[in-house]
């Protein structure tokens, strides 16, 4: 039976690689997130085409609860079940706590923790009925670690690793893990926008960023690779993997070796 996968943020970035490496195992995939219209039909229409896989599209915001759940009910209409979660949509901000716009902290908030509570809980009931699921949460190495000027994103992603391991107990005799990747800097569309923002909130230029803040993190001293944390989420996913369960998996270059 052909599995489906649902994977929220997906139309860039870490997610849109991650629902590449989902189709290109096998699975029908679920894309979700924002961006133009015309530019989503091309990547869903791409990944079917390359893969010979059944591809949707979900235009739920993840901070609407009720938009989450109608993509959920859709997916298992569409595809007739849901056996793997990715929850991966994420925002971030940068600045002192003192002077973070609340606003921002609630949608951090809403975004990055919330929403996979969200599709969790829905998701969860179908994999039980199957008796086979999984749940991928796109944490973050500041899931283990803070940084500063980043309190919302750094809370939202300690609460995911969290959640992850509760949900991984509630399910363990079930044949659903949950489990959360935990990266390092990936060069995204997010972190790009970051170089910045943190460039005004420490007082450097733009290129003393990626080079003494973003990389200096990383032993590695390189980016990680959007197509590394599909593979981790492709073996995740398979059953050589039914073992773990509960796990914040770093990929992170060395970061939180440290």
């Amino acid at each position: 039976m052909i599995k489906t996968a649902l994977v929220t943020g997906s139309t860039s970035g870490i997610g849109l690689a991650l629902a590449r490496a989902m189709a290109g195992q096998g699975m029908n995939v679920v894309l979700n997130g924002f961006g133009d219209a015309d530019q989503i039909g091309e990547i869903r229409a791409g990944i079917a085409s390359d893969t010979g896989m059944n591809v949707t599209y979900s235009p739920a915001d993840m901070t609407r609860p009720d938009e989450i759940e109608a993509m959920i009910a859709a997916a298992v209409s569409e595809h007739g079940s849901l056996d793997v979660l990715v929850n991966n949509a994420g925002i971030q901000h940068v600045a002192p706590i003192d002077e973070f716009p609340v606003a921002q902290w609630d949608a951090i908030i809403a975004v990055n923790l919330s929403h996979a509570f969200h599709t969790t809980r829905l998701a969860l009931p179908h994999m039980k009925a199957n008796g086979w699921g999984r749940v991928l949460n796109m944490a973050s190495a500041h899931g283990l670690v803070a940084s500063p000027y980043k309190s919302a994103y750094v809370a939202a992603k300690h609460g995911l690793i969290g959640m992850t391991k509760a949900v991984a107990l509630e399910v363990a005799q079930q044949g659903i893990t949950v489990n959360a990747i935990c990266p390092g800097y990936v060069k995204t569309a997010l972190v790009e926008s970051q170089i910045p923002e943190t460039a005004r909130a420490r007082g450097m230029t733009e290129e003393d960023v990626v080079r003494d803040v973003i990389l200096a993190a990383q032993p590695t001293r390189r980016f990680v690779g959007p197509d590394e944390l599909g593979q981790m989420a492709v073996f995740l996913t398979s059953d050589a993997a039914a073992s773990i369960t509960g796990a914040a998996i770093s990929v992170d270059g060395g970061w939180t070796a440290y």
